[in-house]
Formats: structure tokens, sequence, C-alpha cells
């Protein structure tokens, strides 16, 4: 079970470029703050009554799992979120109706510009990848998430901590690609130490460049540490689209 876990994001990526979706559409078209606020959007009920059951990074782990199958079923994606049918059924919902994704007899797939909104997305912020604990995670499970160029936006790390625990996560580690090496906020003259495998995974499965940010999402199981982990990357991303006081 976690051998196909750990190849699924993987899997993401070649689907991608097996449909030449990184080919026909140009990720630049789309900016940062509309694809905020598309995700935002799906989010958001559209009707009176109860609030949607889900998250941002429910949504964005629904996109991966659209990437990854290219046309997949209610059914099939309601067991890979880990969530019921009506919730599923929000979420496809919703996405159809800001036009990212197209039905058919056969199942869900993107439309147009939901692969051009999932190929900004992946521009900006990777896939979850699992790493050991170490003295970095606070939890069973750890899942790191890179954020492209945004170390200058970090700051302490507080905000993506807290965003990361109120979905449900144990905490939320941020490190500072500068220099070749790995730096926590608080610590920024400091290499970190004690998690040498923990960065050797990160530089092989994520690629960082100098002034990327890796967010390690920590929980009690997988999901949990992956949706802190993402979202903390989204708040992060999202501070990118405010202005300096």
């Amino acid at each position: 079970m976690r051998e196909n876990q750990s190849s699924f994001h993987t899997l993401i990526s070649k689907s991608i470029q097996e449909h030449n979706y990184d080919e026909s559409l140009n990720p630049g078209d789309l900016s940062q703050s509309e694809l905020l606020e598309t995700l935002e959007r799906v989010v958001n009920k559209t009707a009176p009554g109860p609030a949607p059951s889900f998250n941002v990074a429910q949504v964005v782990k629904a996109l991966e799992i659209i990437a990854h199958y290219r046309i997949v079923g209610r059914v099939n994606l309601s067991n890979k979120l880990g969530l019921g049918m009506s919730t599923t059924r929000t979420i496809l919902k919703h996405l159809k109706k800001e036009g990212l994704i197209v039905s058919s007899r056969n199942g869900f797939e993107f439309s147009e510009q939901g692969k051009k909104l999932f190929l900004n997305l992946r521009s900006k912020v990777s896939g979850g990848i699992e790493v050991p604990n170490s003295p970095l995670t606070v939890g069973p499970l750890a899942i790191a998430v890179l954020v492209r160029n945004m170390a200058h936006k970090v700051g302490r790390g507080v905000e993506q901590r807290n965003t990361a625990i109120r979905a449900g996560a144990s905490g939320a580690t941020k490190l500072i690609f500068s220099r070749h090496m790995f730096i926590m906020p608080s610590k920024k003259k400091h290499n970190i130490k004690g998690s040498a495998v923990i960065a050797d995974i990160i530089l092989s499965k994520l690629n960082p460049k100098e002034n990327d940010v890796v967010i390690i999402g920590s929980g009690d199981n997988r999901t949990i540490a992956e949706i802190g982990a993402i979202m903390a990357a989204l708040k992060l991303s999202k501070s990118g689209n405010e202005i300096d006081e």
C-alpha cells in the first residue's frame, strides 16, 4: 500500500507529459492570484445551506487524481480522496462549475482550462513526497511539499504552521533552500543538523532551486500530513500576492 502511495505523485507528472499537457498549454497564461482565487471559489458554497465539508488541499488532491488517471469515475475519486460520495459529488460539481472538468459516460476529465490551471499549480507548488521521521517532524508521518521562489515571504513561518494545524496536521516545518543547503527560518545562519536523509530525499525528488521553500507537514497518517503541507504551501503562495507593509 505504501509503495503504491509513494509512486503516485511520480505517475502524475508522467501522465501529464504522456498526454502532452505541457506542450499544448502555457502555464504562464494564468497568474498566481487567478490560480488561488479559482481554487478558493471551488470550496465556496454555491447555494444557501451548509458550507462545503472540504478544503482547498482536498480540491488540489482531486486535481492530482484526475491528472493521474486522465479520466476518473466518482466512486474511484471518492476512494482515492478518502471522502464520502456526497462530498466528492460536491467537489466535482464545483470543479465543473468553474469550467475545470468535463463529464462523460466514462467519468470526469480536465477541460483545457483545467489542464492549464493544474500546470500552473505544479509550476508553483509540487506534489507531496513522504519523508522519514526526524527532529524536524512532529508526527508519525511526514510529507514534504516544495513552493517555488517564496523564501522572502516565509518570515518565521508561524502563519504556515498555524494553517497546517487548523487543517488537522500536527504541525509544519519550513526549510529554505539557499546556497545549496537547507536552513530553518529561525536559524538562517545554520544548516539543519541530524536530517541528512531528509535533505537527500528532497534534493533528489523535488529538485529545489535557490530561494525555494520546503514545507514538511506532519500528522497521524499520510492524508492528514499531506493536507497540512498543502494548506501551508497554499497559504505561503497566497502571501506572495499581498503587498508588503
